[in-house]
């Protein structure tokens, strides 16, 4: 037996941004793992489909629509998914929307929905997990973040912002509930083969409805859902799941500032 299934049976995994992409391939590497899976996005046709192609039943999958940007409902979420399965042990905030624009191209209404989806509904969700993990004295909160959010990259500056929020909310979060059993992962993606791009938000919010040469020639989103799920098992802390350029960037931000802020302004980013 895989470390995956050998980890995951009889575990609940609430994914979030389920219906494509990295949350759709988290559910499919879960399929055989003996996991009852709690699917949510936007899209709930998606998210039917998704269910149906795994060939999951009611029994051991519910999906549960809902829109990270709309969060102030989401505390009331938790109760649907303990009344159906009697427990979380998992959650994995992997929903979120990119953004390809320029700051002085970008309106105020672009930033707030970022932030709204990016952070504010991600850590939503886990707040309104988080008493269920405490009174259970154990739980897993995995937050997908992005590369984007271990230094600025060029046209995205509002969903860098998020990003870095997203590591600073789930650092303390991890260091006030140690005792408590809690742990938490934070995931860093490169280039990964998803429809982020094409479904990013432009200045005005509009979709970019384009696929970066970046995203084309990235990392399988079925590989990087392994190395998430095996990162979970392992118990670790933080992970970079990303090729050689983007692990490169990571290593002179934090060495060679001087020298990373003159590449990052003439690289290619897209």
């Amino acid at each position: 037996m895989s470390r995956i299934n050998s980890f995951f049976k009889d575990k609940v995994v609430w994914i979030t941004g389920a219906s494509s992409g990295i949350g759709e391939a988290l559910a499919s590497e879960l399929k055989d793992s003996g996991a009852k899976l709690i699917l949510s996005a936007r899209r709930e046709e998606e998210l039917i489909r998704v269910k149906e192609e795994l060939g999951k039943t009611d029994e051991d999958c519910l999906v549960l629509p809902f829109d990270l940007e709309n969060y102030s409902y989401i505390e009331n979420l938790p109760d649907q998914a303990i009344l159906k399965f009697g427990k979380v042990d998992v959650l994995i905030n992997n929903g979120g929307i990119s953004q390809r624009s320029f700051a002085h191209e970008t309106s105020m209404s672009t930033y707030k929905s970022l932030m709204n989806v990016d952070f504010f509904g991600n850590i939503a969700l886990s707040l309104a997990v988080l008493p269920h993990f405490r009174e259970r004295k154990q739980g897993w909160i995995v937050s997908v973040s992005s590369v984007a959010g271990k230094f600025g990259v060029p046209l995205r500056t509002g969903y860098s912002a998020a990003k870095f929020a997203l590591s600073g909310f789930y650092e303390a979060l991890r260091a006030e509930n140690s005792k408590e059993n809690l742990k938490v992962l934070l995931v860093y993606p490169g280039f990964v083969r998803t429809k982020i791009s094409e479904n990013a938000f432009s200045g005005n919010g509009s979709k970019h409805g384009k696929l970066d040469p970046g995203i084309r020639s990235g990392i399988g989103a079925d590989e990087c859902a392994r190395e998430i799920l095996n990162s979970i098992a392992l118990g670790k802390n933080e992970i970079v799941i990303a090729g050689p350029k983007e692990k490169f960037g990571i290593f002179l931000h934090k060495y060679f500032p001087r020298v990373f802020a003159y590449q990052i302004s003439k690289a290619k980013v897209v």
